[in-house]
């Protein structure tokens, strides 16, 4: 094997390793959590808002990842750290069936939320760590089809085992299906070398102060859109009275929708720039919200759930790598300084829309409110494609295009 070969063969292993890591920590230790909930709710007696609880907790034990990998500068120890999150992801999802205290569940569910950072931000950070080094293009849209794939996963297989299996059953074996991704995810992810050298990284300005409070800000938007369609959206679904226990399969087509998509929103940032890319995600999303909110109709709901597929993994994808760029000495950690603010939106969302379902009887104002946020991102975003990015005379190499368009 030539070395070209052995390093696109390298190169692809990692990829593997990623996205067997989001398949694991996120798609199924995190989000089969979503398809469960209405059998844990009809099994297991679990309330409206306690659902609601347990999803807060969970985002909260992710913030609590994200503020120790923020904290950490030395790459090795974060590479410890994201193989420690792929076994808990394998124990907790175990756990969580085998037993219905609530205290249990809430200790689980923040657990398994500080595990999903092992494949939303170490994994990410370890992947343009080395794609830096190895002088290739910096971005994560391949690593992220590992989110859209653990998504449809969770749903494919919660539905096919909602007819024989009951609630705890089937965590048990969303266990057993998360050991078969456990092994590449641990093995095929290299240690990291060592810090990059200044001729490796190419430049270390940094962004300009302004132009990160606007990224934070919009990027909590983000946040808040996003998670309540991804925690109560087959329950939505399973509201409508033609889509009655159809809401599993509504959760496969946002998995579909959500595989290709990091992909399709990296060959538009190549050529509109990452910024205005994003405004069309944000743009999209909020349809994608409204849609169920407006309409109890089949064929909104399910436009609605294509859309939010097609636009929640794009955002996190290029959002991550756009900061990660402008730190290429330790991109997990620019990463998961950003994450804080989107996972104050993860914490403080799920609780305000089980407390606006249980008081209204519906989801319709909780996805209003989402809108709402949203559309504010959206300004945010604007604002940020004008501000200046860094502080000097600068921009990402390796034919990166500039965060407000596309590099000349």
């Amino acid at each position: 094997m030539n070395p070209d070969s052995a390093q696109l063969t390298r190169q692809w292993r990692i990829i593997v390793a990623g996205i067997s890591a989001l398949i694991l920590t996120v798609g199924v230790a995190r989000f089969a959590y979503t398809p469960l909930l209405p059998l844990m709710r009809s099994e297991a007696g679990l309330s409206a808002f306690a659902a609601g609880g347990l999803a807060t907790i969970n985002y909260a034990g992710y913030i609590a990842g994200a503020v120790i990998a923020s904290a950490i500068s030395r790459i090795e120890a974060k590479f410890l750290i994201y193989r420690s999150g792929l076994v808990l992801a394998v124990l907790t999802t175990a756990g969580t069936g085998l037993t219905t205290n609530i205290y249990l569940w809430a200790a689980l569910r923040f657990i398994s939320g500080f595990a999903s950072t092992s494949g939303m931000l170490l994994a990410s950070g370890l992947i343009l760590h080395w794609l830096i080094r190895h002088k290739q293009r910096p971005q994560l849209g391949p690593h992220f089809i590992g989110m859209g794939a653990g998504i449809a996963l969770s749903g494919f297989c919660a539905a096919l085992m909602a007819t024989w299996l009951t609630w705890d059953q089937q965590w048990l074996c969303f266990s057993g299906i998360g050991l078969f991704f456990f092994f590449p995810a641990w093995h095929w992810m290299p240690k990291p070398g060592g810090p990059l050298t200044k001729k490796e990284a190419v430049f270390v300005v940094r962004p300009a102060r302004k132009w990160m409070i606007l990224l934070h800000a919009s990027y909590f938007c983000a946040g808040f859109g996003y998670v309540v369609s991804a925690t109560f959206l087959v329950a939505i679904v399973d509201r409508v009275p033609a889509l009655m226990a159809f809401g599993n399969w509504v959760w496969v087509i946002v998995g579909l929708a959500a595989i290709p998509s990091s992909f399709l929103w990296d060959w538009l940032a190549n050529r509109i720039g990452v910024v205005p890319a994003l405004i069309g995600a944000y743009l999209l999303q909020i349809v994608s919200i409204l849609l169920p909110a407006l309409s109890g109709s089949i064929s909104a709901n399910i436009v609605g759930a294509a859309f939010y597929g097609g636009t929640f993994a794009g955002i996190v994808s290029l959002t991550l790598a756009l900061v990660g760029r402008y730190f290429p000495q330790n991109p997990a950690k620019a990463m998961a300084r950003l994450t804080l603010s989107y996972g104050v939106a993860l914490i403080a969302a799920p609780a305000l829309a089980g407390f606006l379902a249980k008081a209204s009887g519906d989801y319709r104002s909780a996805l209003l409110l989402a809108a709402g946020v949203m559309a504010a991102g959206t300004f945010l975003l604007s604002l940020l494609g004008r501000a200046t990015a860094v502080s000097a005379n600068a921009v990402p190499t390796y034919g990166m295009q500039t965060a407000s368009g596309p590099r000349k």
